[in-house]
């Protein structure tokens, strides 16, 4: 009985295979795609815009749309408050000093620190945000400030920023998007083993010679932006130098739109 209920399904699995001859492997089963490499990146953190005509990649804030025909990165402030957010975030959820008040990022004094010591109770707040990122039709989330712990005086440390990381990245992973590290290079290698981040997004690695503690880890899955106020060198220059990542722009730093006086943008194709 099992020999001749065997050998139609061994016919039929002949038949489907000769049927499929010459044609290609079906593509693995859908997850998260990486941004593509080498292309052209538009960072416009500071307003969004219609891309130039040659952009491939563009990073928006989480509360602007994503780019229907490009891959489309969503940031997430993920370790301290958004400026104009503070309300967003519970009393408890906030770290504090010892005379009881909110920590507040000494590089951007309109934003304080979240206690990364409240992992999971953080991460209900800005999980919902990266399913919205989803649902908006982005690729991708970069998260910022995964160092915020190295600005703390030691009440926080790299094992709760890493707790945390891990499940930012895993709602993404969830959703379907791909999870970009955002700077924090001396740590690229445990973010990428421990958290499970699929690429980076940096800053100025050219300017603080720091490009290859990231392309080390993720190779050309490295997005770069160089600001004008702190280039080290000729943008020429920095786009020959091997150790640039392929996928670099030069940017103001305030990220202006193009209306903006103040506005640049250059790529090095």
């Amino acid at each position: 009985m099992t020999v001749r209920r065997a050998l139609p399904l061994l016919a039929a699995t002949a038949l489907l295979l000769a049927g499929c001859a010459g044609q290609p492997p079906h593509d693995p089963p859908a997850g998260p795609q990486l941004p593509p490499v080498g292309f052209q990146l538009d960072y416009q953190l500071g307003g969004a815009y219609d891309p130039p005509n040659d952009v491939d990649v563009v990073v928006r804030d989480r509360a602007a749309a994503s780019v229907d025909h490009l891959y489309s990165v969503c940031y997430v402030n993920g370790f301290q408050t958004q400026p104009g957010e503070l309300d967003v975030w519970p009393d408890e959820l906030l770290l504090r000093d010892d005379e009881g008040e909110p920590v507040i990022d000494p590089d951007w004094p309109d934003e304080v620190i979240l206690d990364t010591r409240k992992a999971d109770e953080i991460a209900k707040i800005v999980g919902p945000w990266v399913r919205d990122c989803a649902s908006d039709g982005f690729d991708a989330v970069e998260f910022d400030n995964l160092d915020t712990y190295t600005r703390t005086d030691g009440a926080l440390t790299r094992d709760d920023a890493l707790d945390l990381a891990t499940l930012l990245v895993d709602t993404a992973h969830d959703v379907g998007l791909a999870a970009g590290q955002k700077n924090a290079a001396e740590d690229a290698s445990l973010l990428r083993s421990r958290a499970g981040f699929d690429f980076a997004v940096v800053e100025e690695c050219a300017a603080y010679e720091e490009c290859s503690a990231y392309t080390e880890v993720y190779g050309d899955h490295v997005l770069a932006i160089e600001y004008t106020d702190n280039l080290p060198r000729p943008w020429d220059e920095v786009c020959a130098d091997p150790e640039t990542p392929a996928s670099v722009v030069l940017r103001d730093r305030d990220l202006v739109t193009p209306d903006d006086p103040a506005y640049v943008f250059e790529t090095c194709g």
